[in-house]
């Protein structure tokens, strides 16, 4: 006999047969369920007094008989039966419930979390009798924003056409999406932010988040901000909200959920577990653009290192299918369970991309001394990323570094010799931009890359000022320089995009920031700078002259 789930414990034997015996039942495709099993489940769930369940496939086979407690049932693991994006799962539940009571919140939730066919309960008389059967499902979004619709079925009208209605609600569905239908192969996301900060702030983040994701290659479907007092530390946002969140994804076919944070194990393990869909968080979505633009192999190991050691602490499993095979003595023999080889697997690659990396790292220092020989003074250009770094670069030195409008375009440092007016030679360098928050995984693996910042005799910092959020990205990178210990080094402010705000508004940001104006792509605006720049490092070079 197949596996009853759920609340077995103190039923007696021919009960358990009893329960057993439902796998055989099969449902006519017409009906949601028939009658005859509608009066056997009410009979027995009162004379246990424990509510029974059952999920229904769209041929009508129970595929699980699941006993709960008075109040509620827990559905088992459906993620074998999984769904296409605007697609339902093919599964129904039927339920009894003990009290005088209709769906409840809970099992609406469970409709939408679990993108089921249909749900339904049967309210069971004190002489366990089925009163009445109280249905829903998922219902093509209407004028009213009703996104459920329910009806009451008596136990001898349950000839519902119940497989050309679930046939009919996905045409619906279909027919929704048509506008909205990704490209072949594309992603398309739903972005969520849940924040305590004020609203403007978390709708400048979430909009900084737009960009990422388009930056990746995914399109945006959707944005949900949710303001809370405080965080729900198991599922971000309250489980309610979840609920609304499948429903959105199913109505605006939609692959997957990129929050606007970095979730720890246990929030990705349990928002997985009640929505099925891809989950990723922000730091995770910057690792995948690193990945993208990495060129170098310098750049190809540290982004894949910031993987790893994102990685390693989320390796979790979700079902016992994969424990200990046998006992064995010692831990490292046949007794290792999946899960500990993956992270064993993890942390030897972590150990050689960490080996590796030193390397590199001992050849950055012997450029760092053939450059100190011949005494070159070295700028660095820092910024935001999407600021107009590699754009100035390009101007300054008539280099063709690749240049997008695009968040991240490029990661690996170039650098670049410029001769000044007075025929003082100098390095230029163009560094990987910054980022609010940026990932402390890639901050440990790009650290060759940003030791190159402390040999710096200037700072560049370039500034979008043509960017609504450009004050809170200076923040941003002083924070950042702070981190890295680089407040010693001379800093120049440059406005970039001065062309694109209005005059008042250069002169006022100039005041305040002691910044010199530009457009990095004309190279006629950039002699004021140059010759700041010329200045300090004249200054540096010969401090007694």
């Amino acid at each position: 006999m197949k596996k009853i789930f759920g609340n077995t414990g103190g039923l007696k034997a021919n009960q358990i047969h009893r329960l057993e015996n439902l796998y055989r039942r099969r449902i006519p495709p017409a009906y949601i369920l028939t009658s005859e099993l509608a009066l056997e489940m009410s009979r027995l769930s009162r004379e246990i007094s424990r509510q029974i369940g059952l999920m229904i496939n769209r041929t009508g086979n129970i595929i699980f008989v699941i006993v709960g407690d008075h109040q509620g049932i827990v559905i088992p693991d459906t993620s074998d039966y999984r769904v296409d994006p605007g697609r339902l799962r093919g599964l129904r539940c039927i339920h009894t419930h003990l009290s005088n009571e209709s769906l409840t919140k809970d099992d609406l939730t469970d409709l939408a979390l679990l993108r089921l066919d249909i749900i339904a309960s049967i309210r069971v008389t004190p002489d366990g009798l089925p009163a009445e059967i109280h249905m829903g499902h998922i219902a093509p979004k209407q004028g009213s924003g009703e996104i459920y619709q329910t009806q009451i079925l008596k136990p001898n009208e349950l000839d519902i056409g119940c497989l050309e209605l679930i046939r009919a609600l996905e045409t619906e569905f279909s027919r929704s999406f048509v506008l909205k239908d990704a490209a072949a192969g594309k992603e398309r996301a739903l972005l969520v932010s849940v924040s305590t900060d004020f609203r403007q702030k978390a709708e400048e983040s979430l909009e900084e988040l737009k960009e990422l994701t388009e930056s990746c290659g995914i399109e945006v479907a959707s944005t949900i901000l949710q303001h809370r007092k405080k965080i729900d530390p198991r599922f971000l946002m309250g489980r309610g909200k979840l609920s609304e969140l499948s429903i959105l994804a199913v109505f605006e076919r939609i692959t997957m959920v990129i929050f606007d944070t970095e979730l720890n194990p246990a929030q990705i393990r349990s928002i997985t577990d009640q929505v099925d869909l891809k989950i990723i968080d922000r730091t995770q979505l910057i690792l995948d653009i690193f990945a993208q633009r990495a060129q170098s192999r310098e750049g190809k190991l540290q982004v894949e290192l910031a993987q790893m050691k994102y990685l390693l602490p989320r390796l979790v499993t979700k079902n016992t299918a994969m424990s200990r095979l046998t006992g064995g003595i010692g831990g490292r023999g046949p007794g290792e369970t999946k899960l500990e080889i993956n992270r064993r697997r993890v942390r030897d690659r972590i150990h050689i991309l960490e080996k590796a990396l030193d390397q590199v790292l001992k050849q950055r220092k012997q450029q760092k001394s053939k450059r100190n020989k011949q005494s070159l003074p070295v700028i660095s250009i820092v910024g935001y990323t999407n600021a107009g770094k590699s754009t100035l670069l390009n101007t300054l030195t008539k280099s063709n570094v690749l240049v997008e409008n695009r968040l991240f375009a490029t990661l690996d440092p170039s650098s670049r010799r410029m001769r000044f007016p007075r025929e003082m030679e100098v390095i230029i360098t163009d560094t990987v931009g910054f980022i609010r928050n940026l990932p402390k995984e890639l901050m440990v693996a790009f650290r060759a890359t940003l030791e190159e910042l402390e040999s710096a005799d200037l700072l560049l910092h370039v500034i979008d000022l043509s960017n609504p959020r450009f004050e809170d990205q200076i923040q941003s990178v002083d924070k950042i320089l702070e981190e890295l210990n680089l407040e010693r080094i001379p800093i120049l402010c440059v406005l970039n995009k001065q062309d694109l705000v209005p005059e008042e508004m250069v002169e006022k940001y100039c005041r305040q920031y002691k910044a010199i104006p530009i457009s990095a792509t004309n190279a006629s605006t950039l002699t004021p700078m140059i010759e700041k720049m010329e200045s300090i490092i004249h200054d540096i070079s010969f401090p007694y002259s």
